[in-house]
């Protein structure tokens, strides 16, 4: 949940509360730090408190500034500048990693299934993931549980409605809630193949976006990955 605020004195501010799976303490300590060395991001005005079942904070509020639509060469280039940027600043963080990972990149969970236990989705009906998104993360997940790589500070929901512009210039990044402790080959494909979202979306009735490029990328993208 989140609101905006003007304060008597004329400030404009944000509320933001979320369920505390206590994970956002160290989400807002990291976003605290980044502002300070300014980089594009809102600044916490308090540290995360606990009210009742939620965590709760505020935060200056960031207005502004344009999406970046398109997958065009240049587009996924300044995207991944800013990713970059934001990984070799990360690099310089020490906090307590924000775990439980968030749901859709929490490929390294202790369940049985392929999939992490997520209470809204758990009672729909798994027959609607289609065979091949099945297939994909079944090998996908297990190549990375191979790897044995270190796990790092990452943003794991790197998309385009999770930026803003002005210009050629990054004016703000958002979402420091989707912030993992992942290794960094592991963050930087969730940032790059976003698509891959198309399980949930196919268990929420829709249409998975994205679900033709998964179907034709899938093949080359694993054999690449040698899973």
């Amino acid at each position: 949940m989140v609101f905006g605020l003007r304060l008597a004195g004329g400030a404009e501010v944000v509320v933001k509360a979320r369920a505390d799976d206590g994970r956002a303490g160290s989400c807002v300590a990291v976003q605290a730090r980044l502002a300070g060395r300014g980089f594009p991001c809102a600044r916490p005005l308090t540290p995360v408190v606990g009210v009742g079942s939620l965590a709760v904070h505020a935060e200056e509020f960031r207005p502004g500034g344009e999406v970046l639509h398109g997958d065009s060469p240049e587009v996924a280039t300044r995207c991944a500048e800013v990713f970059a940027r934001l990984m070799a600043e990360l690099a310089g963080v020490t906090v307590a990693p924000p775990l439980p990972n968030p749901p859709w990149v929490r490929w390294d969970h202790a369940g049985s299934g392929v999939w992490p236990a997520i209470d809204c989705l758990g009672n729909r009906d798994q027959g609607a993931v289609p065979g091949y998104v099945a297939d994909t993360a079944v090998r996908a997940r297990r190549r990375l549980l191979a790897a044995g790589l270190p796990c790092v500070l990452g943003h794991a929901d790197f998309e385009a409605q999770n930026l803003r512009w002005h210009g050629q210039q990054v004016w703000a990044v958002h979402d420091w809630d989707s912030l993992a402790w992942q290794p960094e080959a592991a963050l930087a494909g969730a940032a790059s193949g976003s698509f891959a979202s198309a399980w949930e979306q196919a268990l929420h009735g829709g249409t998975p976006a994205g679900g033709d490029a998964l179907r034709a990328q899938a093949a080359e993208r694993l054999r690449r990955a040698n899973a």
